[in-house]
């Protein structure tokens, strides 16, 4: 499997090629308590980096989603938007969120490497 990145905003994602796929770190589930809705962009909607690409709800909190890059939504799990359960239980496998064409791979620099984030997300 391919290595994973961060985004400080807790969105992780995996480079595939010129494609990029992201989703929701465990650490921001455990924070935010069991997701139970999102809000998705639209197939061929643009993100831009650092900017809201999305919503998400959970039992203790709502939080806007950030996009960790910028890029064209080529694909949107639909089982996840339906089943949100998918995030909590398999949020680096079956409950990715979203597949994006990378416009720009200099902003993948700016994401760090899962090692720096355990790190980080243990020391908070």
């Amino acid at each position: 499997m391919a290595q994973l990145r961060f985004s400080e905003a807790h969105v992780w994602v995996r480079v595939e090629g010129a494609e990029a796929v992201l989703g929701l770190s465990d650490y921001l589930r455990d924070q935010m308590g069991e997701i139970t809705s999102l809000e998705l962009p639209d197939l061929g909607d643009i993100l831009r980096a650092r900017r809201k690409m999305g919503h998400l709800e959970s039992e203790d909190a709502s939080s806007p989603i950030e996009a960790p890059i910028s890029g064209e939504v080529i694909e949107v799990n639909a089982e996840a938007l339906q089943n949100p359960d998918l995030v909590n239980s398999e949020p680096y496998d079956m409950g990715w969120l979203l597949r994006v064409r990378i416009e720009d791979p200099s902003e993948l620099e700016d994401l760090i490497g899962e090692e720096e984030y355990a790190e980080l997300t243990t020391e908070v």
